[in-house]
């Protein structure tokens, strides 16, 4: 029988099998067309979204071109799409380049292409093609603004929406009369289609003025001529999008988790896949839930797993080093100093948690000690927004590298 730290790798290996593209395309292929088909996308999980796409298509006597772009690492080989990496979460040249080339692509599509947009998370830093008014430097300015101020992935979305000539229903508008289908890896929320990568093939209609508010409410100023480009970019009507399909969701991922961890004799229960919020906030609410299990059996007996999903936020105010992931497990730890029979594991599924090279982190009850024969604070490692240097220097850390998926955030709590 695996130990809890065994049963915690496999449960999370199961969320990232569940969260692959391949064998999910079968029944969901558009009619081949008379003339070209172009394979456009975006987004940590594209590349392979591109292999399986390609393989899926030839199955059927399809041909394909096209080019997909993803973040630095996260490339995965294809036959005839082309593969460009670029930076996340801020966008860099590469970025820049790619998303021209993905729109004139979209432009010279005619009335008897097919054009297929694969999107996944990260789609929205890497498609870095800035409004009319606006260059490179503002975009990044203005993300990394966004990644320090704690505001929702949801928000960020709107905001990098109406910086962008391309997000929002913009690649879309270019497509002309090609038919259009999307197919999409959540990482978002509520799985919204316009908020995955922030919909470049979602039409929608934009208000800049709610998102000029947002910047205000979360102390992002920027200058005036940023201001006056973010209203000039505004949609006032929105065109069809063509078809939608989903691949695989933060839910999908949770429900294999829950599946395998019936086999080692552990009782499910999912929470939730849309859990936002601040992300020692979170893990107080999550070391709550765990001491009424404990104590009452509530709301499931032990011995049983916790399972939830989302994407936290992290507001820095120190200086040390950590994503979302890890220091929502460090607030938990500290959190649940108590609870003996809890371990837990949090990951980012893409592999990386924020921007260091883990995906996330695990513990159980010897994390304590450890660092106590160590010499670590672990108090004092969550106030400087430093869990990767605690975690690290106690061989916590989760290593997978890049996944080539994106269903957001796994956090799995073994409680028996």
């Amino acid at each position: 029988m695996p130990n809890d730290a065994e049963i915690l790798r496999e449960l999370f290996q199961a969320a990232l099998d569940a969260a692959l593209p391949e064998g999910k395309l079968d029944g969901i292929l558009p009619d081949r067309p008379k003339g070209r088909t172009i394979v456009l996308g975006a987004g940590k999980a594209s590349a392979r979204m591109a292999a399986a796409f390609e393989e899926a298509w030839s199955r059927v006597g399809g041909t394909c071109e096209g080019l997909v772009v993803t973040r630095y690492g996260h490339g995965f080989p294809t036959r005839s799409v082309e593969i460009v990496e670029a930076a996340h979460p801020v966008p860099d040249e590469a970025g820049l380049n790619a998303a021209r080339r993905i729109l004139k692509l979209a432009e010279e599509a005619g009335p008897e292409d097919l054009v297929v947009c694969l999107i996944s998370g990260g789609a929205s830093a890497l498609l870095a093609l800035p409004a009319e008014g606006l260059t490179l430097t503002d975009k990044q300015m203005v993300n990394r603004a966004l990644l320090a101020s704690g505001m929702p992935i949801s928000a960020m979305n709107r905001v990098r929406k109406a910086l962008s000539a391309i997000k929002g229903g913009r690649l879309a508008a270019h497509i002309g009369g090609a038919k259009l289908v999307t197919y999409l890896i959540s990482d978002v929320p509520g799985d919204d289609p316009a908020s995955i990568g922030s919909g470049p093939t979602i039409p929608e209609r934009s208000d800049p003025q709610a998102v000029l508010s947002l910047l205000r409410d979360y102390g992002i100023e920027v200058p005036e001529r940023i201001e006056a480009a973010i209203r000039a970019n505004a949609i006032t009507s929105s065109a069809a999008g063509g078809e939608v399909h989903m691949l695989a969701t933060p839910h999908m991922a949770l429900r294999a988790a829950a599946e395998k961890s019936r086999e080692f004799g552990l009782t499910p229960l999912i929470l939730g896949d849309a859990i936002e919020g601040e992300a020692r906030e979170v893990a107080r609410v999550m070391a709550g839930i765990a001491r009424s299990v404990v104590s009452h059996g509530e709301p499931v007996s032990t011995p049983c797993v916790l399972l939830s999903g989302g994407e936290t936020t992290v507001t820095l105010r120190g200086k040390g080093r950590g994503g979302r992931n890890a220091e929502f497990l460090l607030a938990l730890a500290l959190a649940s100093r108590d609870l003996p029979t809890l371990s837990a594991i949090a990951c980012d599924t893409d592999g990386i948690d924020g921007s260091e090279d883990n995906a996330g982190a695990w513990f159980d009850a010897s994390l304590y000690s450890r660092a106590e024969e160590r010499g670590i604070d672990l108090a004092a490692s969550l106030v400087d927004n430093d869990a990767y240097t605690a975690f690290k220097a106690l061989d916590r850390l989760v290593m997978t590298g890049p996944t080539f998926t994106n269903v957001n955030d796994f956090r799995c709590i073994l409680v028996r």
